[in-house]
């Protein structure tokens, strides 16, 4: 299957690595893996890449949205050596009334140079 986080790569070659424990090694990786995680509606994985300060009791999908396509519009930072990054990004989405999209500019830390990536806010 090809990846859901629009890469055109297979899935068991691009975020499903992420997915089972491999660390997302930028901050882009790891929005495309969320990403891939909430088509997949993988809770176990959003909520471990989540800082714990913001992080919720549990992760809501909703049934009614189809998500359609990841657009990264920018990043900044968030490469190999960085210990913070910003991506924006519209995730695309149809539902019974039609099609849409949610744009968002997502803050990512990493404690140190080597740890893993994770989602702030």
């Amino acid at each position: 299957m090809i990846c859901p986080c629009g890469s055109t790569k297979e899935y068991s070659q691009c975020c499903e690595p992420y997915h089972r424990g491999t660390p997302a090694p930028t901050a882009e990786a790891l929005m495309r893996s969320r990403y891939s995680a909430f088509v997949l509606e993988n809770e176990e994985y959003l909520l471990s890449t989540w800082d714990p300060r913001t992080r919720p009791p549990r992760v809501e999908f909703q049934p009614d949205i189809e998500w359609t396509g990841l657009e990264i519009l920018k990043t900044v930072k968030g490469g190999l050596a960085d210990t913070m990054g910003m991506v924006h990004f519209k995730a695309h989405f149809k539902t019974a009334d039609g099609r849409g999209a949610q744009e968002e500019r997502s803050k990512f830390l990493r404690p140190e140079s080597g740890a893993p990536w994770i989602f702030v806010d």
